[in-house]
């Protein structure tokens, strides 16, 4: 790749770990509320998953920032985005008014993350990543 498409991708990578690293930090910091949020979203097992979705969030968000393990990173977000999409944004659910709308709206959003999540685990973290770190030569 060339320096621009490089430089791209780690900006990329940089707003897209954010988006995740973000979000983690603040289940933490508003874990009741968070927790009452999915309870009434009927996400089973949430004393379980809550947690295991903050360290996802954070870790792999860090991951796919500093591109180690980044194509692993990315596949794992790309899964866990799509099953809070199904069960935290079910505009199917939904009567018509503005609620579904915002809905459909944060579901498709978080489509598009889960596409950019599935190219970076395709393609990989490009060449200013620790994926893709030159071996120093003695």
């Amino acid at each position: 790749m060339r320096i621009i498409e490089n430089t791209c991708l780690l900006l990329g990578r940089l707003l897209m770990g954010s988006y995740f690293i973000l979000p983690g930090l603040q289940k933490i910091t508003n874990y009741q509320t968070m927790t009452g949020y999915m309870l009434d979203h009927s996400v089973p097992a949430t004393a379980f998953l809550l947690p295991i979705t903050i360290i996802i969030q954070i870790v792999a968000g860090l991951a796919i920032i500093i591109g180690f393990k980044g194509k692993l990173a990315a596949f794992i977000l790309a899964g866990l985005t799509l099953v809070i999409s199904i069960y935290m944004h079910d505009f199917w659910s939904l009567v018509e008014g503005i609620q579904r709308t915002h809905e459909t709206q944060n579901f498709f959003k978080n489509m598009g993350i889960m596409a950019g999540l599935l190219v970076v685990s395709s393609l990989g973290t490009g060449c200013f990543s620790l994926d893709n770190r030159k071996p120093k030569t003695p």
